[in-house]
């Protein structure tokens, strides 16, 4: 068993040793138990969340057209998913695009290592976890979050569109609620690209089959959703929806407000 310290950290802060704490801001703010005096300090977390939204805007104000790239932390720097996830980033850089990612390791590293090796700047949004998750090598820009809701902002905010490759619960979240926006055009010419047929395809059956034969979603919002195994397909419908979204901006003047739809 290891001697090192635990590293906990929260936001700019890095805790370890006897100066870490349990649980995460997060669950600090969600949990509903325990004594009444917690309800007398969300004034102060207020601030605390306004303060991730600023220093996020400020930081991602200036940086330039990006897409997002998800993916499960516990991929293998040997997988083929790394690999094509470095590819793809690594033609998006070339591209004149930058990348954004949570920062973390497996897909994460792999999508920003491809980035830092062209002229796109690689950006990790990295969040407070019970546990270290250190951002990785690769990453140009770095922006550490305690709230999940604030991050997913920025992602939404600073990307013109998305691509996940397979993971868990974490990039399952950031799919549906980039999906959630399209469909309700908070966001528009925005694409969601499913990187790996065989993963993502039971997903896709079961929307079809299940959710959208009873009624739970219309089929043409399946239509949202693009499922690709190539690079050159997934470039080429990221940079089509992006010359769409230029036509509009052109056309009609239409911007992104700060929630990340037109208007």
């Amino acid at each position: 068993m290891s001697n090192q310290p635990q590293i906990h950290r929260e936001g700019a802060v890095l805790r370890k040793g006897h100066a870490r704490k349990s649980g995460t801001t997060d669950q600090r703010l969600l949990d509903s138990h325990g004594p009444s005096d917690w309800v007398h300090e969300d004034p102060w977390r207020v601030m605390r969340i306004q303060a991730e939204f600023v220093n996020g805007f400020g930081a991602l104000a200036e940086l330039g057209p990006a897409f997002s790239i998800f993916g499960s932390a516990r991929t293998p720097s040997d997988s083929p998913e790394y690999a094509q996830a470095e590819q793809l980033a690594c033609r998006l850089s070339d591209l004149g695009y930058n990348v954004i990612t949570g920062g973390g390791p497996g897909i994460m590293e792999a999508a920003n290592k491809g980035c830092f090796a062209g002229p796109g700047i690689s950006v990790g949004l990295g969040i407070e976890l019970p546990f270290e998750q250190s951002v990785n090598e690769y990453v140009e820009l770095a922006i550490d979050f305690r709230y999940f809701f604030a991050r997913k902002t920025m992602f939404i905010k600073y990307s013109q569109g998305f691509v996940v490759f397979p993971g868990g619960y974490g990039t399952l979240d950031e799919l549906f609620e980039a999906l959630t926006l399209v469909q309700t055009q908070k966001v528009t010419s925005f694409p969601v690209i499913l990187m790996g047929t065989t993963y993502w395809g039971p997903l896709i059956q079961w929307l079809r089959d299940t959710v959208a034969a009873e009624g739970k979603v219309s089929i043409k919002d399946l239509d949202m959703i693009y499922v690709s195994d190539d690079i050159d397909e997934v470039v080429e419908i990221l940079l089509s929806a992006e010359a769409k979204r230029k036509s509009l901006v052109n056309e009609f003047g239409m911007i992104k407000n700060t929630e990340g739809s037109t208007q």
